[in-house]
């Protein structure tokens, strides 16, 4: 009996406190198209526009690597524009800021990756258009390292697809990405209804319990 109240108690907190994550989202990694060199004095710009306004605390975005090569830094930056303007926030990602984790293998050989970059406190306006621009990546054996490229397909925002460039030949196709923030949501209905089955459900035990 204390480990089902125990249980309805944890799921109830946890549908309490679920936290908006992305406030852009332009498509899973593809892995099978192409991708762009995000080291070597390359840099690869993909646009988005703010949804809620609040500030940016980290984002994700898909690499192709050589076999067995992990991400260890990337240097990043949001601006007004295409790889320049007003600059909003940059730094280097690494260390506990920066996660790599192994999808798949594609079909040419290459690793495919899932980067997640947290740690991050950019002010954004809602409705604005802002650029993440990416750089200088790099990996243990030095190898290339490249953003995924997927033409914006399953995007979900404001402003899909991404508009995109690299600055050695200006406009391509957008790449995976997705923009996270703190916002806290809205709770969809049919969350609220759940949770507040579980409450009654849990008042029902406790009532078995106590009477």
């Amino acid at each position: 009996m204390k480990m089902r109240i125990a249980s309805l108690t944890i799921l109830c907190l946890a549908l309490a406190a679920i936290p908006a994550w992305a406030d852009y989202d332009n498509g899973p990694i593809n892995g099978a198209t192409d991708a762009w060199t995000i080291n070597f004095g390359y840099i690869v710009s993909d646009s988005y526009i703010a949804a809620t306004g609040a500030s940016v605390t980290g984002f994700q975005f898909g690499v192709w690597e050589f076999p067995g090569d992990v991400l260890s830094s990337v240097d990043w930056s949001i601006t007004s524009a295409e790889n320049g303007g007003t600059s909003f926030g940059s730094g280097t990602a690494s260390g506990k800021n920066l996660t790599d984790q192994f999808i798949s293998t594609n079909s040419f050989g290459y690793d495919i990756d899932k980067i997640t970059v947290t740690g991050l406190n950019v002010p954004e306006l809602a409705g604005a258009t802002y650029w993440l621009n990416l750089q200088n990546a790099a990996v243990p054996s030095g190898d290339p390292v490249f953003w995924d490229e997927n033409s914006g397909a399953g995007c979900k925002g404001q402003g899909c697809p991404s508009q995109a460039s690299e600055s050695a030949v200006g406009t391509i196709a957008s790449e995976a990405f997705t923009i996270n923030n703190g916002t806290a949501p809205v709770p969809e209905p049919s969350s609220i209804m759940l949770f507040g089955s579980g409450i009654l459900g849990l008042a029902g035990l406790l009532r078995r319990k106590l009477f």
